[in-house]
């Protein structure tokens, strides 16, 4: 399944990665995020390892592991799910001029589980869409604007 969200973030690209970056600070602007940490020493580049607790409708349900595979600062970060969720998750920054990035997320995820795995996902596209767009709507805040 895949699902890509977009929205304008009130300050310039390098700005923007380096908060997307702050690992621990993720679960603020995300909602389905309960808590995010580093794996490992290493925090930047590729080869970072971060654990996301991840809730579902609300509930603290699974730890999903993410490996950074394609680091380009600050434009674009590909993770890797390595867990019970498989796939990507790609965030890319498109500087519109200085104070202002688009940054589109997209995840392209499937689940272990085959058959059931699949109808899953489909079902929770929809609300899985709305989290990422209220999620860029929170990080857009933290920068005292809304996406």
């Amino acid at each position: 399944m895949r699902v890509s969200v977009d929205g304008v973030l009130p300050v310039g690209a390098p700005t923007a990665w380096a908060h997307l970056t702050r690992w621990e600070r993720q679960a603020a602007w995300m909602r389905d995020a309960d808590r995010v940490r580093v794996v490992g020493s290493q925090r930047e580049g590729v080869g970072v390892r971060i654990a996301v607790r991840t809730r579902v409708l609300g509930v603290p349900a699974f730890t999903d592991v993410l490996e950074i595979v394609r680091w380009e600062p600050p434009r674009l970060l590909l993770m890797a799910h390595l867990r019970f969720v498989h796939g990507s998750g790609e965030w890319r920054l498109d500087p519109m001029d200085e104070a202002h990035t688009r940054f589109t997320w997209t995840e392209d995820v499937r689940l272990g589980v085959p058959l059931v795995g699949e109808i899953a996902l489909r079902v929770y596209a929809v609300v899985m869409r709305r989290l990422m767009a209220r999620a860029i709507e929170g990080l857009a805040s933290e920068f005292g604007s809304r996406a």
